[in-house]
């Protein structure tokens, strides 16, 4: 298993690599077979997998305090979790379930590691229970690579913090905000000396959300952390604790992968198209809507619309699709209710931007890399 969620929160160097060996080794002995609701796992690096789709793990590292997890038919509830570690280092362990792989245990009939640009879209849905008498983040973990490895850190991390209680922060520092799947986040930056992490941190706490895995990947993209020809190879839901944390607990999870092959009209796929672009323009400022039009005889599935904004102009704010980055070539994205357009379908979607000098409208648009026309 993973030894640790952030390398070198705290130890960094030859000891560091000497823990992640032995953690990979503790790992492969430590894996239990599928499990029955309320199966006690209190190994260090224990797991077992639930409705053979998924690993749940105990991965514990940053103390030699017991933590154990108790596993249910859809989760798991942390039901001991002794000692604490400073604040300002890292956590002590990250008990969570996942879809993918990690540190070569992969989940059942996983398709991840998956190249990005074959995704259509990544469906997830999470629900946690919180406590209030710990020091912790409850953490949605997405790993990306260069490589479809199964094994050891990946490349880049992204976090989305759904809560966070007492004085801790995301790795790096903050640089900025962003709505990203319809939500407004904290965004932070850095590294941990083992890999590159992204995070995104709720402004309050959420306890139950569904929503795309690639809205945040398309982040990392547009914020030069991950290309598109990078693999995603898992997606994780848990706790990060420094304090206490029993009673933690994620009550239901779900991931699923939808790749492009084999799909008409999805991502890599070309897909015959019309874009009505229509704006309401006023000085310095403007919206759009735009209208996607299937003029195939094939479905899409999963789409991604891409353009370039003139020099000057940059979105502020965006509906009915995820729009990224804010300026120059931008791309957007469905969002899982309108993911599918049927032959002779329209989608729309729109946005809110700034704009300096004299207004103009892209040139030209590409859906899923082919040409469209401009109505």
């Amino acid at each position: 298993m993973r030894p640790y969620k952030h390398p070198v929160r705290g130890a960094r160097g030859l000891l560091g690599a000497l823990l992640t060996a032995l953690a990979a080794l503790a790992a492969l002995l430590t894996v239990a077979p599928a499990a029955q609701a309320g199966t006690a796992i209190c190994e260090q690096y224990g797991s077992t997998t639930i409705q053979d789709r998924y690993v749940v793990q105990n991965n514990r590292w940053g103390t030699s305090e017991t933590q154990c997890i108790d596993v249910t038919d859809s989760g798991f509830r942390v039901t001991q979790a002794d000692g604490s570690v400073p604040t300002n280092g890292a956590p002590k362990s990250y008990p969570s379930v996942y879809n993918g792989c990690h540190y070569t245990n992969c989940s059942p009939g996983t398709k991840l590691p998956a190249r990005l640009s074959s995704i259509s879209r990544a469906p997830t849905s999470i629900s946690y229970g919180y406590v209030s008498n710990a020091v912790y983040d409850a953490a949605y973990d997405i790993w990306l690579d260069p490589t479809p490895r199964t094994d050891g850190v990946n490349k880049t991390e992204i976090m989305v913090w759904f809560n966070k209680v007492g004085s801790i922060q995301p790795v790096g520092s903050q640089v900025g905000t962003a709505t990203v799947a319809g939500r407004q986040w904290q965004v932070w930056s850095g590294n941990n000396g083992g890999n590159d992490v992204l995070s995104f941190v709720a402004p309050s706490a959420i306890t139950s959300w569904s929503f795309d895995v690639m809205d945040f990947v398309r982040q990392a993209v547009s914020r030069g952390l991950a290309q598109d020809s990078w693999y995603l190879t898992s997606v994780q839901a848990g706790f990060e604790p420094w304090q206490n944390g029993a009673g933690l607990a994620v009550t239901s999870f779900s991931s699923t992968v939808d790749t492009g092959s084999g799909d008409p009209g999805g991502p890599g796929n070309p897909a015959a198209c019309k874009v009505a672009y229509g704006t309401n323009v006023w000085q310095g400022g403007f919206t759009a809507e735009v209208t996607v039009t299937n003029t195939g005889s094939s479905p899409v599935s999963g789409w991604r619309l891409a353009f370039a904004l003139p020099s000057g102009q940059r979105i502020t704010s965006a509906w009915g699709a995820a729009v990224t980055p804010s300026s120059g070539a931008v791309t957007a994205s469905d969002l899982t209710y309108n993911a599918q357009i049927a032959p002779g379908g329209q989608v729309t979607f729109g946005f809110q931007g700034s704009y300096g000098g004299t207004f103009a409208k892209p040139s030209g648009f590409t859906l899923n890399g082919a040409a469209c026309t401009t109505a």
